[in-house]
């Protein structure tokens, strides 16, 4: 997993509440079990018409926000299904931060799983932010995992509050299976020590 600590750029002003994970990909879309490959159909419904030509009108098709890595959204961001497809196509798409009043419980913590940083603020901070956000390229924030902190084009500073095991293990870029590496030596070593007790073994119970 990609280590976070600090991103600058264009955010994306999406001022929708209780944005649910069949708006973030669509049902049609989850036969996948890869990771990539899925941010061309992020918001599907919203970005695309019927016949796959784009919705000139829908934020992510516009100039402004097409590279965007920062997104702001309303409310229950991320409600809905547990479906990890979600922050997969959010993170495919190249967002790897999310700022909301609130998260969905099991969204929330799909993101750190995946490298994407959910920040929570206020109503009244967000709301703030995605009234900024709207000037496109002339509003780029700073968001600085190492400070915990978020940074507006006009030089404004928002503080945000993380949980410390979460932070960490975006900082170093660890998933559940680089925590589990980091205690490769304790694994390896309980091997050696299990096969000094064979009835331990399924195998060996086998008749």
């Amino acid at each position: 997993m990609e280590e976070f600590t600090k991103i600058t750029s264009v955010a994306i002003p999406l001022d929708l509440i209780n944005v649910d994970t069949d708006m973030i990909i669509p049902k049609q879309f989850l036969k996948t079990i890869k990771r990539t490959g899925l941010g061309k159909n992020l918001f599907h419904e919203m970005r695309y018409f019927e016949d796959g030509s784009e919705r000139t009108e829908f934020i992510l098709n516009q100039p402004a926000y097409r590279n965007a890595k920062i997104l702001i959204g309303g409310e229950n961001f991320g409600c809905g299904s547990s479906r990890e497809h979600a922050p997969w196509a959010i993170l495919d798409f190249g967002i790897r931060c999310i700022i909301a009043p609130s998260f969905a419980d099991i969204f929330y913590n799909n993101c750190f799983k995946n490298g994407i940083l959910p920040v929570k603020l206020t109503k009244g901070e967000v709301k703030r932010l995605i009234e900024d956000a709207k000037a496109g390229d002339n509003s780029r924030i700073s968001v600085d995992l190492t400070l915990q902190t978020i940074s507006t084009y006009n030089g404004d500073t928002i503080n945000f509050v993380i949980d410390p095991f979460k932070r960490g293990c975006l900082l170093n870029g660890w998933d559940d299976i680089g925590l589990t590496m980091k205690n490769e030596q304790k694994i390896a070593d309980f091997e050696i020590k299990r096969k000094a007790f064979p009835w331990l073994s399924t195998r060996n119970n086998v008749t």
